[in-house]
């Protein structure tokens, strides 16, 4: 494991967070969330607030699979609790969770107390994998705060789907979590649309990808976290690592006032434009 690692500034209102760039251990939770906690104390170590790890981390993404599937109380997410109060630090995972004929391809984000912050169903199944057959679509948005940071979630796929970042910029959002998978065949999309929703919305996106081959695929990691102005200020290589950034929400408020493009949105005139008739 490497550590991608910039100096904190003296900032009482920059907040750490850690991109953890992970191999998974296929289909072995146990064995994964064993080497999780090595990246999860080395973070804690390093001043991070909220280490975030890849798309179904713990088992790997395989959008076929019927295994591993479990609610949130089962050993993932509860290790996962475990960790972040041992070593008082926030974790977002994500897992494959049970509910009802199929499960939710969902990312928790835990508080340094072991708490539950907030819960995210991928909104966007990825079809050309043919994700909608064996899971169900999320409905809802997934919101908290770290410190005086306010976070939202999304899943790999979702960063294809600007909309959905636009409605976390309405509700005030200052930095999108987006744990993934994203393959090494398409990586040359991946810094586009990161920086892309980033700029749109003038917000941080942290994103965070696998590495490493699976029997689904070969990926080739480069997480990347993209600041209000669409620059990037933290990047990854291929290797397992890492990734620090530090975040400063006070820097998302002076961007979106010294240069408002939401309140210059029309939002209602898109709707009606999309329903009209030509």
């Amino acid at each position: 494991m490497t550590s991608n690692r910039r100096n904190c500034p003296d900032d009482r209102h920059t907040i750490r967070v850690c991109s953890a760039q992970f191999t998974s251990t296929w289909e072995d939770p146990e064995k994964t969330l064993a080497r999780a906690e090595i990246f999860v104390r080395h973070a804690a170590g390093c001043g991070a607030k909220l280490i975030c790890f890849p798309e179904q981390f713990a088992t790997g993404w395989d959008p076929q699979s019927h295994k591993n599937i479990q609610t949130i109380d089962g050993n993932i997410i509860t290790a996962l609790q475990g960790y972040a109060k041992e070593y008082t630090i926030a974790i977002l995972g994500s897992f494959r969770e049970r509910s009802g004929s199929f499960p939710k391809n969902t990312a928790i984000a835990i508080g340094n107390d072991g708490g539950i912050l907030a819960s995210y169903a991928k909104i966007h199944l990825f079809s050309p994998s043919h994700e909608e057959n064996m899971f169900i679509s999320g409905t809802e948005l997934g919101i908290f705060s770290l410190g005086s940071l306010i976070c939202g979630i999304a899943i790999c796929y979702d960063l294809r789907f600007p909309a959905l970042f636009r409605v976390y910029a309405h509700k005030g959002v200052q930095a999108v979590f987006v744990p993934s998978a994203w393959p090494q065949s398409r990586i040359r999309f991946w810094e586009l649309f990161v920086t892309a929703r980033a700029a749109e919305n003038q917000m941080y996106v942290v994103a965070v990808n696998t590495t490493g081959k699976t029997p689904v695929d070969t990926y080739s990691g480069a997480s990347i976290t993209a600041d209000p102005h669409g620059v990037i200020i933290s990047r990854a290589n291929e290797a397992e690592q890492l990734l620090f950034s530090d975040i400063d929400p006070d820097d998302v408020e002076r961007t979106r006032n010294a240069f408002p493009v939401g309140k210059d949105c029309k939002d209602e005139l898109y709707h009606t434009l999309l329903d009209k008739k030509l």
